[in-house]
């Protein structure tokens, strides 16, 4: 039998502490100086959008699928979304622009939590004021309530324009009960060019003439409709839909379904949800 090893001092453990935390210092400057030769070399201070919703997606569901310990999830989430979105600041700077019709405090935590502080936050009264903020800026975000009702009209269908602003990631990235930002959003951006993830496509909608066997066909498809407004032409849906189903397929499915589908436009993208008990 060996001699069992002498407990650790309060001071021994509190150096080992001092010694993790400025590793994790240096590391973050060492991701500073690598992001510095990414800029080099991507020029994204010329093209102005260092976005790539989909890498993010995928970094955040690793973080969640290897954390253990004493440590909340909560707070590793947070503390990598603010690494993640300064740096992606540091690359081209961008501005969170915030539809607060549904309320401000909701959206303010969201945009807290996944953009933290560096990044700046303009709120405004209206899903369409948004979205003229983003079209009119060179690389920023707007963040729009999914669940804020219909109050706020059919927003999504100023997205159908090919040129104009897309959806390009769903948040929260990890989705769990008591999230502290937990309110759904949709992120847009101007269209990026290689960076959207097509794990669910979104389709702005119109119909003339509702049906109830709508519903049916999407949930067989494993779609639904995740925002609806009325308006003087019928009724405009938002449309979630597993990105291996074709357009043309969605389209004539729901022309089958009964309803009177007078468009189907598609209005972004991003990646698959990722729950945590």
């Amino acid at each position: 039998m060996t001699a069992q090893q002498p407990a650790p001092s309060l001071v021994e453990l509190r150096q080992e502490i001092d010694r993790i935390d400025e590793t994790m210092h240096r590391l973050l400057m060492e991701r500073g100086t690598i992001i510095d030769r990414l800029i080099k070399v991507k020029k994204t201070s010329e093209s102005g959008s260092a976005f790539r919703p989909g890498r993010e997606a995928s970094m955040m569901r690793a973080l969640a699928e290897r954390h253990e310990g004493l440590l909340p999830l909560d707070t590793v989430e947070s503390i990598w979304r603010v690494i993640i979105a300064t740096f992606t600041y540091v690359q081209a700077p961008y501005t969170v622009h915030a539809d607060i019709s549904g309320g401000d405090a909701p959206m303010r935590d969201s945009a807290r939590f996944h953009f933290g502080f560096t990044v700046p936050y303009v709120s405004h009264p209206s899903a369409g004021a948004v979205i003229e903020a983003v079209a009119g800026g060179r690389g920023d975000l707007g963040i729009f309530r999914i669940d804020q009702g219909a109050s706020s009209g059919a927003w999504w269908r100023t997205l159908a324009v090919e040129e104009r602003p897309k959806i390009i990631a769903r948040l929260p990235f990890i989705e769990r009960p008591d999230h502290p930002a937990g309110t759904p959003v949709f992120v847009i951006s101007k269209p990026l060019a290689d960076a959207a993830v097509r794990d669910v496509v979104l389709y702005a909608a119109q119909f003339e003439r509702w049906h109830k066997g709508v519903n049916a066909v999407l949930a067989e498809l494993g779609g639904e409709v995740v925002a609806s407004a009325a308006d003087a032409e019928g009724l405009s849906a938002l449309i979630a839909m597993h990105g291996r189903v074709a357009q043309g397929d969605l389209h004539g499915a729901l022309t089958k379904s009964g309803a009177s589908l007078t468009d189907l436009t598609e209005v972004g993208s991003h990646a698959e949800r990722f729950h945590v008990k």
